[in-house]
């Protein structure tokens, strides 16, 4: 089992950055794709972005592409959004994932067995 503390939200004005980050611990991370997801207000989770733990392929959802930077420390076992020209249509608590390699798709909420608290990020117009 895989667990997972987001960390990193707040409130920043839109054009601003945030950096958030993923701590994950109790089994090592070589067979697990990570991603992080958002769900704002009355809307369905969605997918952000994703990254293999071996080998750093990533993927990212079209509305964050060229903005959004996904990362991985392999010393501190966490992965790192790096957000910027934020949009107030960011706001959304961000969740971190972990998805077993071969369990459906990374693009798929329902992929991922462990999740995080999640943590807020509001964009101000």
């Amino acid at each position: 089992q895989v667990q997972l503390v987001e960390s990193g939200g707040g409130l920043v004005q839109a054009g601003g950055s945030l950096r958030l980050s993923c701590a994950a611990s109790g089994r090592t991370l070589s067979g697990y794709f990570m991603g992080w997801f958002r769900q704002a207000p009355g809307k369905e989770r969605e997918f952000v972005a994703a990254l293999a733990w071996i080998g750093g392929n990533s993927a990212y959802a079209d509305s964050v592409k060229g903005r959004f930077t996904i990362s991985r420390d392999n010393a501190k076992s966490t992965v790192n959004l790096e957000m910027s020209s934020l949009k107030p249509e960011d706001t959304a608590v961000y969740y971190c994932g972990a998805r077993r390699i071969g369990y459906g798709s990374m693009y798929d909420g329902r992929a991922y067995g462990n999740w995080g608290q999640g943590t807020q990020v509001t964009v101000s117009s």
